[in-house]
């Protein structure tokens, strides 16, 4: 399927309003008139279902679905992937306000580079960065594209090739948008973050000037379900894990063999044993 030139982009919202009312209509003003936001409500919490229901007449917005239970990740991603035309397929998290050049910037480094599968917006502050480390993964291409090369971006602020997912098929029962990214890596597309970095403003990264987080008790009580999974119960060991999720990515190898067989075993078994006895497992 080649699609029809569109973009079109799926953002999910679930219990979190003051996100919603910033992230929702910041995606909407960024969007060209080609573009068509795919919105997948979860849950029962009324206000934010009043925010989503502010903007879901928008002329932008194309498509609504509204689940009672949160129905994750996988099955809104897939019912993007399997119901649209667009020539081009991307998620924005409701946490998260992409840069304003994003679409334009990523749609032309795709119509120049046949190669690249999955290019995303950068989420990391500026102090994360390690330019020894990103200068060791950047790659230049036609037209004056470069990327930080990466196997896997973040699901949000990505843009994805349609042919990518026609060769690379839905996500899977259990698999994570990494572990996709990765599969399409290893058909050979080429995925990173597009450089110089489009900042994308994550605002459950407690450095954000939008976050929610102001506090501990403010923190314990809306903790994201990536904390929950790794033990984390501060804004201290938050902003931590975020800097180290941005040294991995930075760090990550570009050797696909990494990323299977016994060295992703040893990875995982690594990852159970820190949680095991600190309580704790960054990404």
């Amino acid at each position: 399927m080649t699609g029809d030139g569109g973009i079109d982009i799926l953002m999910i919202t679930y219990d979190r309003p003051e996100y919603v009312r910033r992230s929702l209509p910041h995606l909407l003003s960024t969007c060209p008139p080609d573009a068509r936001v795919w919105l997948w409500h979860n849950g029962t919490d009324r206000p934010t279902r009043d925010a989503v229901e502010e903007f879901r007449h928008h002329p932008r917005v194309h498509r609504f679905h509204h689940s009672p239970v949160n129905a994750g990740l996988t099955e809104p991603t897939n019912w993007l992937w399997r119901e649209s035309t667009g020539t081009y397929l991307s998620k924005v998290d409701d946490d998260c306000l992409p840069d304003p050049a994003w679409i334009d910037t990523l749609r032309r480094a795709h119509q120049d580079v046949a190669e690249f599968g999955v290019i995303g917006t950068w989420r990391f502050p500026p102090e994360d960065v390690e330019p020894d480390l990103v200068a060791k993964k950047l790659a230049d291409y036609p037209g004056g594209h470069r990327l930080l090369r990466n196997h896997w971006v973040q699901g949000s602020g990505y843009l994805l090739k349609r042919a990518t997912l026609d060769q690379a098929g839905p996500l899977r029962d259990g698999e994570t948008f990494t572990a996709w990214c990765l599969r399409t890596a290893r058909l050979g597309w080429v995925n990173g973050w597009y450089h110089p970095f489009l900042p994308e403003d994550h605002m459950d990264d407690p450095r954000s000037p939008h976050t929610i987080y102001r506090t501990d008790a403010d923190f314990m009580a809306r903790r994201p379900l990536s904390a929950r999974r790794t033990g984390v119960t501060t804004l201290a060991e938050w902003t931590e894990q975020m800097r180290h999720s941005a040294r991995v990515v930075q760090a990550a190898p570009l050797d696909l063999r990494e990323y299977q067989g016994w060295r992703l075993r040893r990875r995982n078994a690594v990852r159970r044993i820190r949680l095991a006895l600190t309580g704790r497992a960054p990404w």
